[in-house]
């Protein structure tokens, strides 16, 4: 079968939702441009900037984006190519960017807020305190994971490392532009992707080839300066001109795969049960951000919705930069079918999955006449960037989780009254050095194979949250009711099957924390089910 077909349908399905089904999500939820969203009721110059559409769905989907709809489907290709392409595709649609673009909205609803924040409205305070504690914690893995993967990358490809630093210098000169001369965003994009592609063009000839330790420390300070930035000097243009990156890599390898619809090697379906596991429920957790993630919730309400410029751009950026994401995950589900087994089986203990989607899209983009080499390059450039994208985020996340837990929302943003656990420097320097303890000591890499079921937990709450907030408004919410509890079903699955098999091998510490994930959930979901009544909804309507 040639994978023309699955680009095709993928595509096809995507373009077909965006332009039906995220409209009327748009409509029923009551999405309103009138409606003031934080970004101007609150603008600091700090985190809450607004910032034109083209812009936040740049830093938006950099930042969902990473290297996890990468690492998912090409692990996921294990089953089949089948069962990982229907995932990607209807998770995406309904499940997917339904949370996106819900929690970015209600995010917006709620000031800016988290969805932890969401939860104290809706839930009460101990609902809010079990999710903050539980996705700052997350975030701490996630930074120490991705200072290893980042500084790896670097390590592995040291042009990536050259580009990714000249990027960031770009980015903040961008900025000061945007701010200062005057010059239209069209004609700014321009420069800046020419600059870009000259930074490209720096690394592949002037590598920056340090230690691993020396790249941790390295990004270490750097995450922590990023995280007190204003967004608009390194945030914003860094994550839209990034961008730029990912929808040349997505582009050209669409068209090489049209120019030269390579057949797919890997068989439709192999088994229930491999390596990985057993299909239910190990396929919807190894996938993760090719479908659905957690993360997205904490960007969404997190640094997106602090930038919203007005509410239905919700659409754009919360859907649309998930289906673009679903689009990533299916092409490098693509790049892993197109091989051979015996040949990814050996890149994969080569360099693992990143390498094995480097050089599926360096076998696309060769169909356009580029040499192979240069586009296994361009790839690992490419995932290696977006990594570094996602570490920040996630560190600035942190900061904001930190904050909003130890400081009553009536003192926020009042630095007199905050105190030192309102303190953006003491909120970023708990969360960043934590995570590089964790990082640089390699204890993450202990903990690291829960984190796919956490992070599913997370995209179960965060969709627990937006069902009970849409009841509470007297809408209707079994779009949000279905989803949810298939991603209940899912996680507490995959916590059982984690739980035995760590209490097996006697790793105690781990099993203990998937029983802790399991109550947390059992838990939260407990607190919502009277929320959730046809009474309580009745109710809510009529105070409507």
């Amino acid at each position: 079968m040639g994978s023309i077909w699955l680009i095709f349908i993928a595509t096809g399905l995507f373009l077909a939702a965006y332009l039906t089904y995220a409209r009327r999500l748009v409509d029923r939820w009551g999405m309103d441009n009138n409606q003031i969203t934080p970004a101007h009721s609150k603008n600091d110059g700090l985190d809450y900037v607004p910032a034109k559409k083209p812009i936040l769905l740049g830093h938006h989907f950099a930042s969902i984006a990473g290297a996890a709809p990468i690492i998912g489907p090409v692990t996921a290709a294990e089953f089949g190519w089948l069962p990982v392409f229907i995932w990607i595709v209807v998770g995406s649609i309904f499940i997917g960017a339904v949370h996106d673009m819900g929690s970015l909205f209600s995010s917006v609803r709620h000031g800016g807020r988290s969805i932890a924040r969401v939860i104290e409205v809706n839930m009460g305070k101990s609902g809010k305190r079990l999710f903050s504690i539980f996705s700052w914690l997350a975030l701490i893995l996630v930074i120490a994971a991705f200072l290893n993967v980042t500084a790896g990358a670097f390590v592995s490809t040291p042009e990536a490392a050259t580009a990714s630093v000249l990027f960031i210098l770009l980015a903040v000169v961008f900025g000061f532009l945007r701010k200062v001369s005057g010059l239209s965003l069209m004609a700014l994009s321009v420069i800046g992707i020419g600059l870009l592609v000259l930074c490209i063009w720096v690394g592949l000839n002037y590598p920056l080839e340090l230690a691993h330790t020396t790249w941790m420390w390295i990004l270490v300070f750097y995450i922590f300066a990023a995280s007190v930035t204003p967004v608009w000097i390194l945030l914003q243009p860094r994550d839209y001109l990034n961008s730029f990156l990912l929808y040349g890599l997505l582009g050209g390898a669409i068209l090489g795969i049209l120019a030269g619809n390579p057949d797919i090697e890997l068989a439709g379906y192999t088994s229930f049960q491999t390596e990985v596991g057993y299909l239910f429920p190990i396929l919807f957790v190894t996938v993760a951000c090719g479908s659905i993630s957690g993360f997205h919730s904490l960007v969404s309400s997190g640094t997106t919705a602090k930038q919203l410029n007005k509410e239905k751009d919700s659409k754009a950026i919360g859907y649309g930069g998930m289906l673009i994401e679903g689009t990533l995950a299916v092409l490098a589900l693509l790049a892993a079918a197109i091989i051979t087994r015996g040949t990814a089986a050996d890149l994969m203990a080569q360099g693992g999955p990143a390498l094995v989607f480097a050089t599926g899209t360096g076998n696309f983009l060769n169909n356009l006449g580029i040499p192979t080499e240069l586009g296994v390059i361009f790839g690992s450039l490419t995932v290696a960037a977006f990594t570094l994208t996602s570490l920040d985020t996630a560190a600035r996340l942190g900061r904001f989780i930190f904050q909003e837990y130890f400081v009553p929302e009536e003192k926020q943003g009042a630095k007199e009254e905050a105190g030192i656990f309102g303190s953006i420097y003491f909120a970023t320097f708990v969360t960043v050095f934590l995570g590089a303890v964790l990082g640089i000591s390699g204890a993450w890499d202990a903990i690291w194979p829960i984190f796919g079921s956490a992070n599913q937990l997370l995209a179960a709450l965060a969709l627990l949250s937006l069902a009970v907030w849409l009841a509470s408004r007297g809408i209707k919410n079994l779009h949000i009711i279905i989803p949810m509890i298939f991603m209940f079903a899912v996680t507490l699955t995959a916590l059982v099957f984690v739980t035995v098999e760590n209490f097996q091998a006697g790793n105690y510490v781990l099993a203990i924390i998937a029983v802790i994930l399991f109550i947390l959930a059992i838990v939260l979901a407990r607190m919502a089910t009277g929320l959730l009544s046809p009474a309580s909804e009745q109710k809510a309507a009529e105070k409507n």
